[in-house]
């Protein structure tokens, strides 16, 4: 399977079935949208962020089919002025490349730094997918399996109604 034995012995040690699908590397939504039909769940959209001071960092799971802008973001979040995390960032906090975003590199956050932000409207949906930290593949998982996966990583999140 794509994506790191770790992520998979994690869920395996948690009780998380997944459903588990490959295809070509597919960075953005629109590459995605094609190979999704044989995959149950709502497909997400994941942005990971940085405050202004750049000492703060946060990753942003939103239903695939919206869209927000920064500014509505920044007022809806409270936590000032956020731009885009760099690559470099990205790989320190999370262990990924651009266009692999995802919840479950939390695996690398050791320090439990990034706040993750969820969209209310995902808690409608039973099952949620995401790509295992390598976007040529795409995982579903039960909603209430992510909520364990990040009470077990020891991230803070909250859910937020960002619509």
């Amino acid at each position: 399977m794509i994506g790191p034995e770790k992520l998979y012995k994690l869920f395996e040690e948690l009780g998380i079935e997944f459903n588990y699908i490959e295809h070509p590397p597919t960075p953005t939504i629109e590459d995605a949208r094609k190979y999704w039909t044989a995959l149950d769940g709502k497909h997400c959209k994941n942005i990971f962020l940085r405050n202004h001071k750049g000492d703060k960092h946060y990753l942003v799971l939103l239903d695939c089919d919206k869209s927000i802008a920064m500014h509505d973001l920044e007022h809806i979040l409270h936590e000032g002025k956020l731009s885009f995390a760099s690559e470099k960032r990205m790989d320190k906090y999370l262990g990924l490349k651009p266009g692999s975003v995802t919840p479950f590199g939390l695996i690398n956050d050791e320090n439990h730094e990034v706040i993750v932000f969820i969209d209310s409207t995902l808690q409608q949906a039973d099952r949620l997918a995401f790509h295992p930290l390598d976007n040529r593949a795409t995982v579903s998982i039960l909603r209430t399996d992510l909520i364990r996966l990040l009470e077990h990583l020891g991230n803070r999140y909250e859910w937020k109604e960002l619509y």
